[in-house]
């Protein structure tokens, strides 16, 4: 588990890839402070176990399923990387619940800036969206965002300047693809209601046959 407040930025070293998978070797510094084998680290908002480490670098293995879920595969040597360790149960929460396993890929199609802010739209699979709202929690390459705006297939987030200078948002332009995690609470109340709503829930839920818009009213769906 992650809150989305990366720690620092790490550089990629070397990418040693097999048949299916990726051996990945990541340069860092603060997070290697206190790092053990079998750690979860987050890169660029994927969660990842560290499989060997030294002074000054990780290297963590990538699955096919997690390349096919992901921008990783468009890293390079020498690509930076934002980098969280997992959230310690004496920490600070800053950010929001972050599972470190992403939902799809956004390009990003719009870059501006107005006043000290920089606005990001970020076009997505219409099927996240309903996953997406306006001040709704979101993360992007691993990062704890606030959503502005959301349209058909694409949403906006607005970055500090701070957020650009410590993390890889301020290298990416229009067409750069990024990791876009949405908020696991949204995804487990959508979960939860079609359950509902299906009659595939608990013992005792109703059939879509037998649903009222007094029922609805009831169980506070409406």
């Amino acid at each position: 588990m992650f809150t989305g407040i990366i720690e620092e930025m790490g550089k990629i070293k070397e990418i040693r890839k097999t048949a299916k998978d990726y051996e990945v070797v990541i340069t860092a510094h603060k997070i290697l402070t206190d790092v053990q084998l079998g750690d979860s680290i987050s890169v660029n908002g994927i969660c990842l176990t560290v499989t060997s480490f030294t002074a000054t670098s990780f290297q963590v293995d990538v699955m096919p399923e997690t390349i096919k879920a992901s921008n990783l595969d468009r890293l390079q040597v020498g690509s930076s990387v934002n980098l969280e360790r997992a959230m310690a149960a004496n920490g600070r929460f800053g950010g929001h619940f972050v599972s470190g396993h992403i939902d799809t890929v956004g390009e990003i199609v719009e870059r501006k800036h107005v006043s000290n802010a920089s606005y990001f739209w970020i076009k997505t699979k219409p099927e996240m969206l309903k996953y997406i709202v306006s001040k709704g929690s979101i993360t992007i390459d691993g990062i704890s965002l606030t959503v502005v705006e959301t349209k058909d297939d694409m949403f906006s987030i607005s970055i500090i300047p701070h957020t650009l200078s410590e993390t890889v948002l301020g290298e990416r332009q229009a067409g750069d693809q990024v990791n876009v995690e949405c908020d696991m609470l949204a995804k487990y109340m959508d979960r939860l209601l079609e359950a509902r709503l299906s009659g595939t829930g608990t013992k005792g839920s109703q059939s879509t046959s037998s649903l009222t818009m007094e029922h609805l009213m009831e169980n506070g769906f409406v």
